[in-house]
């Protein structure tokens, strides 16, 4: 019992692990999903609209807002879809009254 006590490492059952496998991955700050929907989105409205200076404020500020989410908590994103993935009915109680 007082071996397993111990903080030493079990041989075998420890394997090296590389720091990109563990960080989000960013593209200028942002979630990189996050970033190119962004630029996409600024984009459209910038190109296909022809509205050059909405395009740059939308493009400036959804990055701003991306990166300063990402700075509180890298996986905002998944935390933020994370109630898509449960039942419609799931937070309601039915009644039959």
């Amino acid at each position: 019992m007082s071996e397993l006590a111990s903080h030493d490492l079990i041989p075998g059952f420890a394997a090296p692990l590389h720091r990109a496998l563990t960080e989000p991955i960013l593209l200028a700050g942002a979630p990189r999903a996050v970033a190119i929907l962004n630029g996409t989105l600024a984009a459209a409205i910038g190109l296909g609209l022809r509205l050059w200076i909405a395009g740059l404020a939308l493009w400036a500020i959804g990055h701003a807002a991306a990166v300063w989410a990402a700075k509180r908590d890298p996986a905002f994103v998944e935390v933020v879809l994370a109630p898509r993935a449960l039942p419609a009915t799931s937070w309601r109680v039915r009644s039959r009254c």
